[in-house]
């Protein structure tokens, strides 16, 4: 662990500043709720009030099995210099409480959602940029520059996105994960009227699947376990949901699409044996995307890949994704209302938070904290 040096006068300095509560990553099983100095709003910045913050699974990984994306203590990140302990937390709302210097398009009091990058300044972030894909990328909340698990937060202008006040500020912590959902979607090349098969109805998934709705595709989930099943029919989201203990899900898809087999599927579990139902039921030509992180080697059937000519394509996050994934949710195309299944205070993050979703995840789909 890093040894934190103090000297008196820079003590005495720091006590006269304004301070606020974050969640800081020391280690693995070490996060702190602390006090730190309230971050400073610099030109071209903006400063957020931070009204709610989503626990994702990549924070539980952290937890569990860090530091994975949180640079380690000693070994700052070479874009934002950090490295641990660092503030978390990525998926967040809130209210704009100040701007920088240059910013004359973002006003105080108006709502705001952001997309976490980390990247190089000199990487452009228009239209048809990979900017997501870039040497270094990282996120806000895990490679450093404050995250949404604090009372305050100041990103750079070209992350922070104005939403609509008809959007509830608990769901709108929520669009991240959904941008998620949305840019697998851009991914698959997908289209109205499409059948896609959604393998794991956990947070991603369920997400995911309300986008899959939302532009016009048949949507079928295969998952385990009832709480998820539960959410998924009250959301909603999916037209047939199987229970792979229950039926055989590769017949059952074959049926629904009339011996067809599905036109996209979509794997978020990380377990193997739903991307091998995956590939078997997928029809010849179709589409898989990989949307869940792997810690773990996987195995794939790849006679059926060749003799299906299947395409097997990743997806890491989101890319000019969110202002899509936002007009969704204003015009009423996707309730976000219904994956919020708890809602905790900052100091409650680790007993009611993390605890509950490492040793009873099923009853939870999305726990917010409101800092």
């Amino acid at each position: 662990m890093c040894k934190v040096i103090q000297f008196k006068g820079f003590q005495q300095s720091f006590k006269r500043k304004i301070t606020m509560k974050a969640a800081r990553f020391y280690d693995r099983g070490d996060i702190r709720i602390e006090d730190i100095p309230e971050p400073e709003v610099t030109a071209g910045t903006v400063g957020i009030q931070v009204a709610w913050c989503g626990i994702c699974g990549t924070d539980l990984h952290e937890f569990m099995e860090g530091p994975i994306f949180i640079p380690p203590c000693g070994h700052p990140h070479p874009i934002s210099g950090e490295s641990a302990p660092i503030t978390m937390g990525h998926e967040f709302s809130g209210v704009v409480y100040a701007v920088g210097e240059g910013v004359d398009d973002i006003q105080v009091g108006q709502h705001v959602v952001v997309e976490p990058y980390i990247v190089a300044d000199d990487v452009p972030t228009g239209p048809g940029e990979n900017y997501h894909l870039s040497k270094n990328m990282n996120f806000i909340g895990l490679g450093g520059r404050g995250g949404g698990l604090s009372e305050k937060i100041a990103v750079q202008r070209r992350w922070v996105h104005p939403i609509s006040e008809n959007i509830p500020l608990d769901q709108a912590a929520l669009i991240e994960p959904l941008s998620v959902g949305h840019h697998a979607y851009v991914r698959s090349g997908a289209k109205a009227g499409d059948v896609a098969l959604v393998g794991g109805a956990g947070p991603i998934g369920l997400l995911l699947s309300a986008i899959l709705k939302a532009k016009g595709l048949t949507v079928i989930i295969t998952e385990l376990s009832s709480k998820r099943k539960e959410k998924a029919k009250e959301s909603g989201v999916a037209d047939y949901i199987l229970d792979p203990t229950q039926v055989d899900v590769i017949a059952e898809v074959m049926k629904i699409t009339q011996d067809k087999g599905a036109d996209i599927a979509f794997e978020c579990s990380s377990v193997n044996k739903v991307l091998d139902t995956l590939v078997a039921s997928t029809k010849p030509t179709g589409v898989i995307v990989i949307v869940s992180i792997w810690s773990h080697p996987a195995t794939v059937n790849v006679h059926s890949v060749v003799m299906k000519e299947l395409d097997i394509r990743g997806t890491i996050a989101y890319v000019n994704d969110h202002q899509e994934t936002i007009k969704l949710v204003e015009q009423g195309k996707i309730n976000l209302a219904p994956f919020i299944t708890q809602r905790i205070k900052l100091d409650d993050l680790i007993s009611q938070g993390f605890e509950t979703l490492i040793h009873n995840n099923e009853s939870a789909v999305k726990i917010i904290v409101h800092p």
